[in-house]
């Protein structure tokens, strides 16, 4: 009987030991919720390369935007090319709002979605104001269960769709950013005296007697940043690097310093600037505006002719900007040298000959300049030389034109001066003021903008791309290697067609630049150390720099790391969100540009390659549009990830980053942003496109996407959607005729 027992004991324990074998640990993290318009969801998890795919049925009710908690069902592993889960728990909405047509019906409203990253309708009240077929911004509140939608409230009306007001209204509105001030920061604001009196002076290096000018866009409406130049008797110059002192003006605490702190940055669209401080301070008090007396916050060098820094010093001046110059007008001067005239050389000035006070700072700054800029790039920086495309619109915000910007030396000469002053101002509160090129163990707490070194994995890849094209990278074993290669193999592919995929993947390598207290220096512009100063108008981190920077000249202890290491995360996340609209803002532009070329041909470059197609820029204007695999009559088209190119599947031809294309415009989605692109045949014109059966085969046969290369644009033609997801999407598609 007790053996009986005992062997039962003992096989309910091997039973139990095997069920116990059978549980799997499954990891789980929190991130934000990437959502696509058929539903699927990518949850981005801070600190991983990788994100988690969540189908459609397994996102719980997330929404894109929202913090979420995801459990890792599926490693990337063997031939699983992506890890994938399931979202447990919303831990926070978004609080973001989704851009909409409002449809009313009696006395109910929903918010109709045409969006990339919201494929559901949010049912809504009746908003004050609101008329049926405007677009509107809703905020997603709950999604009930049992309920077939989200439910919300509309927190703007926007205007009618197509205006182009309401248009950019709806940029800065699905970004969460603001287009106008509250009256109680305008106010506070509008408190603030501009007269400058000899207690504000008080303390201040005198420099209005100092020759002083400002170099800027010809349209720019603020002046932030100003130059003095002076001979020295011992024959090295004196350079002044003059910033508006915003930080004397607007205090701690205020309800100006918590709205301009709250936003974290100035936002460039296409047509506007949203600024970060009212227009009393941005366009008037603190702007550097000619013939007119301002507190500002300088640095101030003795430099050699050989561009040796001696003597660095930081402090609170005030100064009188003798000139105002547009880049043109100072490129004008640089040109002409020794026979500068200029038309207009100054706002206010008549036409005639350059002072020669000014023709002799301009030449010699721009001279020293040149110098700073050789001496950077020996050291390491890297040159990325992407070619900076400019909309020009009329007076309605009508885009008219799409044309390149170019730098050339009167804008190197205000940028090496800004880096100057950026570099230095780091290092002397790093150094503890001993600007020795060695960080104190102990520094005191400051804001530091940093790049670490660019991804080994990816350097690589280009490293094997750019040898399939025939170029060999140099060594790549240490950072410096890295800047070196790199530069030595862009300007090998200087002005040849695959330049632009060369600089695409090069960039791709790079780590994102960012605010920290943590000084690991700036890869990119091989500084060790590194801040922002010089912009405190339209940038809250240079604020911070400034306050920071005035407490230490006064001797004050180190500040609160905990408070700033906080206010840094913050101030990257908001360069991010401002970057994102403004680059959705040209690219509305960019479609709205090219609504009335459908049809036209142009010859272009493939500036990206994905699992449903290939992104071609076109010449001149680089305007980038998509042209989806099923669209190619010659043959069905395999994404090789490895290589970055398409695979013919039955012709075994190859379209790979960077080769030539004769396109066509198929069409453009304002709404959405997109432009769709066909390959010109000549050879195939006549050939039918594939049909549903061929196609929906070639989606069954093709590998599947770890990740896709543009988030929101690549998950549009469905570039990472599961296969099952997939196929019942462009099912639909096809069958309502759609693209």
């Amino acid at each position: 009987m007790s053996k009986r027992r005992g062997d039962r004991a003992r096989n309910r324990k091997e039973l139990g030991q095997k069920r116990q074998k059978k549980v799997r640990v499954v990891p789980e993290y929190v991130g934000t919720a990437m959502m696509s318009r058929e539903g699927f969801v990518f949850v981005r998890i801070e600190g991983q390369e990788e994100d988690v795919f969540v189908k459609a049925s397994k996102t719980r009710g997330a929404l894109h935007g929202d913090t979420v908690r995801v459990a890792v069902t599926q490693e990337r592993e063997g031939n699983v090319r992506r890890r994938s889960g399931e979202i447990i728990a919303i831990l926070e909405r978004s609080k973001k709002p989704f851009v909409g047509i409002l449809h009313i019906v009696g006395k109910q409203a929903w918010v109709l979605m045409s969006s990339k990253t919201m494929p559901y309708d949010i049912s809504v009240p009746i908003p004050e104001g609101g008329v049926r077929g405007m677009k509107v911004a809703a905020v997603v509140d709950e999604w009930p269960r049992g309920e077939a939608g989200p439910v919300g409230h509309v927190v703007d009306v926007l205007g009618m769709p197509g205006e182009n007001n309401t248009e950019m209204h709806a940029i800065l509105a699905e970004f969460g950013l603001p287009y106008k001030f509250d009256k109680a920061v305008e106010n506070a604001a509008d408190a603030i005296s501009d007269e400058i009196t000899d207690k504000d002076r008080a303390g201040r290096k005198d420099f209005r007697k100092t020759l002083t000018f400002t170099i800027d866009p010809a349209d720019a409406k603020d002046y932030d940043d100003a130059l003095s130049f002076r001979k020295l008797d011992n024959g090295n110059y004196e350079v002044g690097v003059h910033i508006a002192d915003v930080s004397y003006y607007v205090k701690p605490g205020t309800p100006v310093d918590a709205e301009a702190q709250a936003r974290g940055t100035s936002v460039y669209l296409v047509d506007r600037t949203v600024p970060m401080l009212p227009e009393k301070l941005s366009n008037k008090l603190c702007s550097l505006r000619p013939h007119e007396e301002k507190l500002t916050f300088s640095a101030v060098f003795e430099i050699t002719p050989l561009a040796k820094v001696i003597n660095p010093w930081f402090g609170r001046t005030e100064i009188i900007s003798d000139y105002r110059f547009s880049y043109e007008l100072a490129q004008a001067i640089i040109d002409a040298g020794d026979h500068a005239m200029v038309e207009q050389f100054g706002e206010g000035s008549e036409c005639g000959i350059v002072p020669d006070e000014v023709k002799e700072a301009v030449l010699t700054l721009n001279k020293l300049a040149l110098k700073l800029r050789k001496k950077r790039f020996a050291a390491g920086a890297v040159s990325f030389d992407r070619p900076e495309m400019k909309v020009d619109i009329d007076e309605n915000g009508k885009p008219i034109a799409v044309r390149q910007k170019f730098s050339k030396e009167a804008n190197w000469l205000i940028e090496e001066f800004m880096l100057l002053a950026n570099k230095n101002v780091a290092e002397y509160v790093a150094s503890g003021g001993k600007m020795g090129g060695k960080a104190l163990s102990n520094a005191k707490t400051f804001v530091y903008r940093v790049h670490d070194e660019p991804n080994l994995e990816k350097v690589t890849g280009l490293r094997e791309f750019a040898g399939n094209l025939g170029y060999k990278m140099g060594p790549i074993g240490s950072g410096k290697d890295i800047a070196l290669s790199l530069n030595n193999l862009l300007a090998d592919a200087k002005e040849k067609p695959e330049l632009g995929a060369i600089q695409i993947l090069a960039l791709r390598s790079m780590a994102k630049a960012c605010y920290s207290t943590d000084n690991i220096g700036h890869y990119g512009l091989a500084f060790k150390f590194y801040t922002h100063f010089t912009s405190p108008i339209r940038r809250y981190p240079d604020l911070m720099v400034h306050r920071l920077l005035a407490m230490y000249l006064r001797g004050a202890d180190s500040q609160s790391l905990d408070y700033y290491t906080a206010q840094c995360k913050h101030a990257s996340e908001r360069e991010v969100v401002a970057a994102e609209a403004e680059r959705e803002s040209v690219k509305y532009k960019l479609v709205e540009f090219m609504e009335d070329k459908v049809g036209q041909e142009f010859d272009g470059h493939v500036s990206g390659v994905t699992q449903w197609g290939i992104y071609v820029e076109i010449e001149p204007t680089k305007i980038e549009g998509m042209i989806p695999y099923r669209t190619i009559r010659s043959d069905f088209y395999d994404f090789d990830e490895d290589h970055y190119r398409a695979v013919g599947r039955r012709k075994h031809g190859v379209i790979k980053l960077g080769d030539p294309l004769r396109i066509r415009v198929k069409g453009t989605n304002l709404e959405q942003k997109l432009l769709d692109y066909e390959l010109v045949e000549p050879e195939h014109e006549n050939d039918p496109v594939p049909s549903e059966d061929e196609y929906i085969e070639s989606l069954t046969e093709a590998p599947m996407p770890n990740r896709p290369r543009k988030p929101g644009r690549a998950a549009r033609k469905g570039s990472s959607t599961p296969r099952k997801g997939a196929l019942k999407a462009e099912r639909e598609k096809l069958k309502k005729g759609r693209k």
